[in-house]
């Protein structure tokens, strides 16, 4: 190729990349405010609109349409994944709600590996030796933490991710993450009915917490004691795969 054909060739590219990142744009901001639904008040949705928006720069610069996923769904991946990392990055959370997140997860195992059905929140609670309202105390305090992430789980495992891993993705890492999506919706589909619907409404409705607790006629705060319950219970049921 010319040195002109070159330079014809950049300029076109250059063009392309700002397109796709002019008209998804808008996509940063809504996955920004959805995100920030469920994270701490020192979080704030500029930080991670910008963050964001660096996502959606690489995704426009490497997306490849032959992989067979859409530019959306490909952003999308990347938009959270550097939303992700801006958050990582700050780690919000003191030891201490990262330890109660690990101590529920093992209570919730333990207790459902004797009762062979999904353990309840009194039991828990007696488990841990704390009361009821300590205990929905700590799983709000954990609403957010990156223990576990249901949106760091998607990232990885979202149809179409495998192929865009690094410029050599290894073949077994493809495997295993298939596999473990697989897992994944298995044990999400052997949750409680109401934590089910709490994670399809927030993931897949994304409706906020407030307009989920208006469907299921509970407290804003009710829900975010659901979905992290939801993420406790899947990380006991996952501990093969999550470390």
């Amino acid at each position: 190729m010319s040195a002109g054909s070159c330079l014809v060739y950049s300029e076109v590219q250059n063009n392309n990349v700002d397109e796709l990142i002019r008209q998804h744009a808008p996509l940063v901001k809504r996955i920004a405010h959805h995100m920030l639904g469920r994270l701490p008040d020192s979080v704030q949705v500029d930080d991670l609109i910008q963050s964001g928006m660096i996502g959606l720069l690489e995704a426009a610069r490497k997306y490849d349409g032959g992989k067979g996923a859409s530019f959306e769904t490909y952003a999308g991946i990347r938009i959270r994944g550097a939303m992700l990392d801006e958050i990582r990055r700050g780690d919000w959370a003191p030891r201490s709600v990262h330890r109660n997140s690990r101590r529920i997860s093992d209570a919730i195992k333990q207790i459902e590996s004797v009762k062979g059905r999904d353990a309840e929140d009194a039991e828990v609670a007696e488990h841990l030796g704390i009361s009821q309202e300590e205990y929905h105390s700590i799983l709000q305090d954990s609403a957010g933490c990156r223990l576990f992430s249901y949106e760091e789980v998607l990232e990885k495992t979202e149809s179409g991710a495998d192929v865009f891993v690094g410029e050599n993705p290894n073949p077994l890492e493809g495997i295993e993450r298939g596999a473990f999506q697989q897992h994944l919706a298995e044990a999400i589909k052997l949750l409680p009915e109401r934590e089910q619907l709490v994670l399809a409404l927030y993931y897949d409705e994304e409706l906020n917490l407030k307009e989920i607790g208006a469907v299921l006629g509970v407290s804003e705060s009710r829900v975010s004691q659901l979905h992290s319950q939801a993420a406790a219970r899947l990380r006991s049921r996952l501990t093969d795969w999550i470390h």
